[in-house]
């Protein structure tokens, strides 16, 4: 390994790149209420919109502590981003569901991201991705078995 190298560091300096890439090509007026994490969570809805998601889910599966998920959920249903509507099979539950404002937005960042996608991964071989994945993984496993949150 290079001197001098630090999985942490190039994590946060790649992690802060993204996001300002991201905040640089944003339409930040017709997204003005909406925060990264915002973003993170509406796409984390889209994508399994095919199921019943509960809060308890998106904390269990986006590694988030139930104070911050009830914060960010709260600001999200104001902002009408979310609803949360009751299930018929237990009346103690309500499922996180997207708005219609909420749906498109994330149309539009799913363009922004296909294009982020491509250009992170110019240059980049399958397998070297595929490397990249297991070694991600795998510190992303190392982090967790260090967390307080287990």
């Amino acid at each position: 390994m290079e001197k001098n190298k630090y999985i942490f560091f190039e994590l946060h300096k790649c992690s802060r790149l993204i996001k300002r890439y991201i905040d640089n090509n944003t339409d930040k007026e017709k997204y003005e209420k909406l925060t990264g994490v915002h973003s993170w969570a509406i796409g984390f809805f889209f994508h399994n919109r095919d199921r019943d998601i509960f809060q308890r889910d998106f904390e269990k599966e986006c590694n988030v502590r139930r104070s911050s998920a009830t914060e960010m959920l709260k600001r999200m249903e104001k902002n009408g981003m979310i609803k949360r509507v009751g299930v018929d099979y237990d009346a103690r539950l309500k499922k996180i569901v997207l708005t219609d404002k909420a749906i498109e937005i994330q149309k539009t960042l799913d363009e922004k991201f296909t294009q982020l996608e491509s250009n992170l991964s110019k240059g980049i071989s399958r397998e070297e991705l595929e490397t990249f994945f297991t070694v991600l993984s795998k510190i992303t496993n190392n982090i967790g078995e260090g967390s307080e949150d287990d």
